[in-house]
């Protein structure tokens, strides 16, 4: 079948390129029919098409044609018929959109359907049947019925023919409206008497290829007399009627009037039957003439009504006439909003002018009533734009900001400009989708926390906070340690941080000694992708803790030696004795000190500054007063709580150092321990009584053994070869000031007497005593010998047990780390010295153990 195909394309510069073909098909074409190839016409690819998603929209048009997106062609879906389609209108067209997305775009399709020859002319009766007197004059016209034929143009009703012709002949006479008036005009009289009934044939014929046509029996009763036909005022009627007018409204009143009297001057009206459509939707009065409205009348559906109407009178004859009906339009219809293509969703980086949506706007009414203006709801970030007769797009505006609003409600209103105005709204729901564009920002621009030093390590220090304005993944923060040192040390050592939660760890137990603040910076990363970030500078400050006691740096305790501050007999009230020096390494009032006289053998003679730590006499100096003076010192710190150190003190009071070498001779050292060094001293005391047997049982296996060597050497009569341990200088003197006493003493066999050297100190008013020692000596200006006299204290009596176990006693003294210095032992033609300077508290079994073996 052959098909026209009419195509031009109008684009317009908006968001999405809008095109128009039209096309031309006969109606009634087989389902399946190729109507054209779209995708072909409109230069679009195939692959368009179905990216596109493409679908055509028919509006209020049944789904006659259909897109076959594989093939980009438009079929036939269902069958069309034009007359039911269309009726009478022309031209008859489907009217339809094509729609593409991603990106949007809209093309409408026009497709008129031709008319084929497919309906034979038909009249409303098969038969017509008139009463003509026979009295009827030649010439007289009598009215048949219009066949109606539901094609157009040159296949609509054509002509009209009448057999047999021996009385009537055919007479057509247009009308305004293009139809034909179709009447049988009698030219021979009747005669009643050689024919009653006369039988007509009326065929109507119409122009299509084929030829179709259809006919009317016709049937003619021969009367007598009746010989005026009723004749209209008027050829043509007008009228005009609002549409929705109520039922039972006068439309017109026509009128016709006939010139026989009587029964054959009565005349009745009717509406031709051929107008079955608007015998619904108007009645005429027989015998007034007045036209009702009986139905409902819609503009949008028809905007003029034709009526045909006879005049009858009672001996058969008649006329015709037409009525012309204009219906007004009123403004009864909403504009019709439809959405063509939407989107749900947008992202908020989207460019100005991007299309989310395309809406179809239809108002069927007519004029004014049917201009529509269309505006959205304000203070959106969107406009509307009218993109073509009927079609709005709706696009973004200036750019989306997720952060803002993350949903809009765009509502669409429409209306119109009849009055009253009517309108229409649609609702359309638009997510924003989020697009990582906000990088976390903490709460602060830095941070500052304090924790107290010997923390417990995994403690928490405090919690840094960011917040990303971003949505789902893109807002969730992590937090990062960046690389940093700390004194060279990585910050990792010191801290660490919570990725999920942003808490700060103390990874160690800190120490205000050792460092009192240090800083790191930590980043806030979102999970976006790229991920944003920013950061924030962390500054730790060490709180001091009073964790550390008082250290007394003068005088300084020694273990071997006493140190001792010599105060003359007649120093005055207020005399400085010394001076007590202490630091704590703390700070702040953890590290003020204050110095307190604890014990002392006379309270009443000395006193210690509260804030410097003197030692003063606070009277004056007696001859009653004991020589030696021990004063114990405690120095406290102000912390919370409070520690504290002490320091023993040993005064002399005396004038000179002869005075008092006696009396500081068998002082006593006492040592205070610390609590927590229990432990130690318990061990300590298991380890020293292990090693005393274990000594006891080397010094008598050894004593045996020299012993026996000592008679042999001594019967022998060899010379022996004497032992000289090194000198040795006493070093134990750890006092402010040194003071020590080097001497030798040397002794022959035969002889009593010896020389004694002796070192000048450096001070006079401090003595070193050593507790080894068997006696004191004092520090003269000249050389004195003190060996002269046989009772001196310093001579050492030789025994046999000396003489056999001298260089037994050097071994064990260097065993157990003794000092050894100035006490001599003699054996023949030897000259020894030795001193034991017992140090350490575990030398004590030691000591007591060489004793036992001298005696």
């Amino acid at each position: 079948m052959r098909r026209q195909v009419l195509l031009f394309f109008s684009v317009l510069s908006l968001a999405s390129v809008l095109g128009q073909v039209s096309y031309s098909i006969p109606e009634e074409m087989e389902k399946g029919s190729l109507v054209c190839n779209i995708a072909q016409d409109l230069g679009l690819d195939v692959k368009r098409l179905k990216s596109g998603r493409a679908r055509i929209h028919s509006g209020d048009s049944a789904e006659f044609i259909e897109l076959n997106k594989e093939r980009g062609v438009l079929l036939i879906k269902e069958r069309i018929d034009r007359e039911t389609l269309c009726g009478e209108m022309t031209p008859c067209a489907l009217h339809l959109q094509m729609i593409l997305e991603n990106p949007m775009e809209l093309f409408r399709i026009t497709i008129e359907i031709t008319d084929i020859n497919d309906n034979a002319p038909t009249f409303s009766s098969g038969e017509k049947r008139f009463e003509i007197s026979e009295s009827a004059v030649i010439g007289s016209k009598f009215v048949l019925e219009k066949a109606i034929d539901a094609d157009i143009g040159t296949n609509d009703l054509q002509s009209y023919s009448l057999n047999p012709t021996n009385n009537f002949a055919l007479k057509l006479e247009n009308q305004a409206d293009g139809g034909k008036k179709v009447e049988m005009v009698l030219q021979k009289p009747l005669d009643r008497e050689q024919q009653e009934q006369i039988s007509l044939l009326l065929t109507a014929v119409d122009g299509g290829q084929p030829r179709m046509s259809g006919t009317m029996q016709i049937i003619v009763n021969v009367l007598d007399v009746n010989d005026n036909s009723p004749v209209f005022t008027k050829s043509v009627y007008k009228a005009t009627i609002t549409e929705n007018s109520p039922r039972g409204t006068s439309v017109i009143t026509v009128s016709a009037s006939d010139k026989d009297g009587g029964s054959n001057g009565e005349i009745s009206y009717a509406i031709s039957s051929s107008m079955r459509r608007l015998s619904d939707l108007f009645q005429i009065n027989r015998k007034t003439g007045e036209v009702i409205l009986i139905g409902e009348i819609d503009y949008e559906k028809s905007k003029l009504f034709q009526i045909d109407i006879e005049a009858i009178d009672n001996g058969g004859l008649s006329d015709s006439s037409k009525i012309l009906i204009d219906v007004t339009d009123v403004n009864d219809n909403s504009p019709q909003i439809k959405a063509l293509s939407k989107s749900d969703t947008i992202l908020e980086d989207s460019p100005e002018n991007t299309v989310i949506a395309m809406l179809s706007v239809n108002d069927p009414d007519s004029d004014r009533n049917g201009e529509v203006k269309c505006n959205i709801n304000d203070d959106i970030p969107f406009k509307i734009q009218n993109t073509m007769n009927g079609f709005y797009s709706l696009v973004t505006e200036v750019a989306l900001d997720r952060e803002v609003a993350s949903q809009y409600n765009i509502t669409v209103t429409c209306s119109d400009e009849g009055v009253p105005s009517l309108s229409s709204s649609v609702t359309l729901t638009l997510q924003i989708s989020d697009v990582n564009d906000n990088a976390p920002v903490f709460e602060r621009s830095s941070y500052e926390a304090y924790i107290v030093e010997n923390n417990t390590p995994g403690l928490s220090v405090f919690t840094v906070k960011a917040k990303d304005a971003d949505w789902n993944q893109n807002a969730r923060v992590s937090y990062i340690l960046e690389d940093f040192s700390v004194n060279g040390v990585p910050v990792s050592s010191y801290v660490s941080v919570s990725a999920d939660s942003g808490v700060i760890h103390a990874v160690r137990s800190f120490d205000y000694e050792q460092i009192k603040d240090f800083q790191f910076r930590v980043k806030a990363q979102d999970g976006g992708s790229p991920p944003l970030s920013s950061n924030v500078t962390v500054k730790i400050v060490i709180q001091d803790q009073n964790d550390n006691p008082p250290q007394v740096l003068y005088p300084v305790q020694t273990g071997g030696s006493v140190v001792a501050e010599m105060v003359p007999r007649a120093a005055d009230v207020g005399y400085l004795v010394t001076k007590v020096v202490a630091v704590d390494v703390d700070s702040g009032q953890n590290a003020w000190l204050s110095y307190k006289l604890q014990k002392a053998t006379d309270r009443a003679l000395f006193e210690v500054g509260l804030q410097n730590g003197e030692i003063r006499t606070i009277r004056q100096v007696n001859d009653k007063d004991a020589v030696k003076q021990r004063l114990t010192v405690i120095v406290e710190d102000n912390g919370q709580p409070s520690r504290s150190a002490a320091v023993i003190v040993n005064v002399a009071v005396a004038d000179s150092f002869p005075e008092v070498l006696s009396e500081f001779t068998d002082f006593t050292h006492d040592k205070e321990y610390n609590d927590n060094l229990t432990f130690y001293l318990v061990l300590a005391l298991a380890v020293v009584s292990f090693l005393f047997i274990t000594c006891v049982v080397v010094i008598i296996s050894v004593k045996i053994y020299r012993w026996r060597q000592s008679r042999t050497l001594f019967h022998s009569n060899l010379p022996v070869i004497p032992y000289y341990p090194p000198r040795y200088s006493d070093t134990l003197g750890t006092g402010t000031l040194q003071h020590v006493y080097n001497y030798e003493v040397c002794r022959t066999t035969d002889s009593r007497k010896s020389d004694c050297k002796f070192g000048r100190a450096g001070s006079q008013n401090v003595l070193i005593m050593d507790p080894s020692s068997t006696g004191t000596m004092q520090r003269i200006q000249s050389e004195k010998s003190i060996l002269d006299e046989p009772d001196s204290p310093l001579e050492v009596r030789k025994s046999k047990q000396s003489k056999h176990f001298t260089a037994m006693l050097f071994k064990f003294n260097f065993f157990r780390g003794a000092s050894v210095t100035s006490n001599s032992f003699n054996a023949v033609d030897e000259c020894v010295s030795l001193q034991l300077s017992l140090s350490a508290p575990w030398t004590v079994p030691f000591s007591f153990a060489l004793k036992l073996l001298c005696q």
